[in-house]
């Protein structure tokens, strides 16, 4: 334990700073080092912990009652890869002018895409009319999605061995004893 005044003239003479690091102990715990340095290190452990949150965003995609069946498959494709990259996605079903009179068309394409998005997605809103459109959210399954990161690690371990073994090919036969060197004949 050192004396405050002294601390203070010790990080004077080193030309640094004296700062406290942990105000709530008794006594304060302080340390010479250079501030500014100090608060650089905190700031950037701070965007990294900002940057390993998780986010999930809202993404959105809207279909119309007559979809063509390949843009239905092109945005179920969109809708598939939100949900794996973790975010929900809210789907709208916009209608025209004479389409209001078949909502339920509308309603087909939503229990289509459910069914057809299986385990990945979980309807976290279910289809409501407001206005002219029809909206629906899903989220992604985490489960879901654990499982088959799980599964893909599984199978990368598995590619990893097979390679490493194609690499190194150990001889199916136990080591053959090496021919005995026959001695040499005196000559002379």
């Amino acid at each position: 334990m050192v004396d405050t005044r002294d601390a203070l003239s010790r990080a004077q003479a080193l030309d640094l700073d004296l700062v406290e690091v942990a105000p709530q102990a008794d006594p304060p715990v302080c340390r010479i080092m250079d501030y500014g340095k100090f608060k650089y290190e905190r700031d950037v452990k701070q965007k990294e912990a900002r940057k390993k949150q998780s986010r999930t965003g809202l993404k959105e995609i809207k279909f119309r009652p007559k979809i063509d069946p390949h843009d239905y498959a092109t945005k179920k494709g969109h809708v598939t890869r939100f949900l794996s990259a973790g975010n929900k996605v809210k789907v709208t079903i916009m209608f025209r002018g004479r389409e209001m009179a078949h909502t339920d068309l509308g309603r087909k394409i939503l229990d289509r895409l459910v069914v057809d998005l299986g385990d990945l997605a979980i309807v976290e809103a279910m289809p409501k009319q407001e206005g002219r459109n029809m909206i629906m959210v899903v989220g992604p399954n985490k489960r879901y999605l654990e499982d088959q990161a799980k599964q893909r690690a599984r199978e990368e371990r598995e590619l990893a061995k097979q390679a490493a073994a194609a690499a190194d090919p150990v001889s199916e036969e136990p080591d053959a004893p090496a021919p005995e060197a026959a001695p040499a004949a005196d000559e002379g």
